[in-house]
């Protein structure tokens, strides 16, 4: 399997996610600003690697599988940093939206492949614009919280973000709003890929319900066969 510019891209990503949550954990100021710094690093590479697989026309099927996998893997783990950083009912519950999101949406393509009509599942301009609002709330969250590191904090500075950050407190809020507006998005979106994938969804149904009732037939024909061979003897 040969490896393209893309691929190696898209596992530099995945690489990055380690690193990511060994920086945020740093007792250093400057972990936040580092920590935004290696998300933006990563959301780069995500746009970069798409437009090198089109533009050089250096597409593989690994790396079809492997882009997607490192995106929800990037974002989810950054939506579960941030609210480990701070827990509130507000940002845990944006965070659910979100990833919930992406294991429905995905688990609704797999089985659109399965029917062969995964083309009624792709990504669709509202799915793109919901990825760089996400993107940039995550960067904004990841630069203005930082996690507990001591037992008063969860009391105390853990629920006052960008404190003794430079720009904290506004970075904070606007990255707060985003990440609402971007799980808006991301539901509206997951509802544009269902209503797309119902008509197929309930083609499959009935085709299912159909095939049940000619095997009941078949098996009644069957059965009714065997009786009067049995009456006969």
């Amino acid at each position: 399997m040969k490896l393209t510019i893309p691929t190696w891209l898209t596992l530099l990503r995945i690489v990055l996610i380690p690193v990511l949550m060994a920086v945020f954990y740093l007792p250093y100021k400057w972990t936040n600003f580092a920590s935004a710094l290696i998300f933006i690093l990563a959301a780069i590479t995500d746009a970069l690697d798409g437009w090198i697989a089109r533009r050089y026309d250096q597409h593989s099927a690994f790396g079809a599988f492997l882009d997607p996998v490192a995106d929800k893997l990037m974002v989810a783990v950054a939506l579960f940093l941030i609210v480990q950083a701070h827990p509130t009912p507000w940002m845990a519950s944006w965070a659910a939206v979100i990833v919930g999101r992406e294991i429905a949406v995905s688990a609704l393509r797999e089985w659109m492949a399965e029917l062969g009509q995964r083309a009624k599942v792709k990504v669709a301009a509202i799915g793109k614009i919901k990825t760089i609002v996400q993107m940039l709330a995550l960067a904004c969250l990841l630069y203005s919280v930082t996690p507990a590191q001591r037992p008063q904090d969860v009391l105390g500075d853990l629920l006052k973000p960008g404190q003794d950050i430079w720009l904290g407190t506004p970075v904070f809020h606007f990255g707060d709003w985003m990440l609402a507006v971007a799980a808006l998005l991301t539901l509206w979106s997951g509802l544009q890929y269902l209503v797309a994938a119902w008509p197929v969804m309930r083609a499959d149904e009935r085709k299912a319900v159909d095939s049940a009732k000619q095997d009941a037939k078949i098996s009644f024909s069957s059965t009714g066969s065997d009786s009067t061979s049995s009456t006969r003897e």
